[in-house]
């Protein structure tokens, strides 16, 4: 997990400590996911705390990983500019979905009722959270995303006129940028609020400033970019394996 001897790594300034800290602890955090044995790894970053004369960390669960992730990040003052940030088809509805996440999705100004449908369509899938609208969105009144929402705005709880800078913190914004984090590096805390902007220019500039975080989906074809309905579904599935994990 790592090749440092004890006078090397003390010889770090405190925030790099803190930063190869999150590296290791992203690691463990990753084989737990993957159901890997991280008995090595606790021991090499149990190792590191010592050195630090931080106490050792006993409980192996998710929650306590992610925490100590972002409380390594905190001190290593790593933001959003950093990179460091984590088959059985079934076709019946049940009467009765899982208790929502408390998480909040923001639409800035989304302009397409097609996509605004299709959004809430994904969020109540996953028992996402809840769904706040900007002002130029359209709203659940709106008979095209009624209907492209399958009748799922029903069920999930929306919101209109209420300013981001109210939401939960922090604010993580889906956003194609060089300062964005891999949606697959990084690990989402347990309650947050994301945001996914315009069809056109994505994420309004006001939104941008008031992120904790960016974070894209890694592509690999010409086009660097993807419907944001469509983008939306595939971090909705990352935080909905994320959570079933953490459970």
């Amino acid at each position: 997990m790592h090749d440092f001897t004890q006078r090397k790594f003390l010889s770090f300034p405190l925030e790099r400590q803190h930063k190869k800290c999150a590296e290791i602890v992203r690691s463990l955090y990753e084989l737990g996911l993957q159901g890997g044995s991280i008995q090595e790894g606790l021991a090499a970053y149990n190792q590191l705390l010592n050195w630090m004369c931080l106490p050792p960390l006993n409980e192996l669960s998710a929650k306590t990983l992610a925490n100590c992730y972002h409380c390594h990040l905190k001190q290593a003052r790593v933001f959003k500019k950093e990179h460091d940030f984590l088959p059985t088809v079934k076709t019946n509805d049940r009467p009765q979905g899982e208790e929502v996440w408390p998480i909040a999705i923001y639409l800035d100004q989304l302009r397409s009722a097609h996509n605004v449908g299709s959004i809430i369509r994904t969020v109540e899938a996953f028992a996402l959270g809840s769904l706040y609208f900007s002002s130029q969105t359209p709203f659940t009144n709106n008979k095209q995303v009624q209907d492209v929402s399958m009748g799922t705005h029903q069920w999930v709880t929306c919101h209109q006129n209420i300013e981001l800078e109210a939401l939960r913190r922090p604010i993580i914004a889906l956003e194609t940028s060089d300062e964005a984090i891999s949606l697959n590096e990084f690990i989402f805390p347990a309650t947050f609020t994301l945001v996914v902007g315009n069809e056109e220019y994505g994420c309004s500039d006001t939104t941008l400033a008031l992120a904790d975080y960016l974070i894209e989906i890694p592509l690999r074809g010409r086009k660097n970019s993807l419907n944001v309905a469509n983008a939306f579904a595939i971090a909705a599935s990352e935080i909905n394996r994320q959570k079933r994990f953490k459970q």
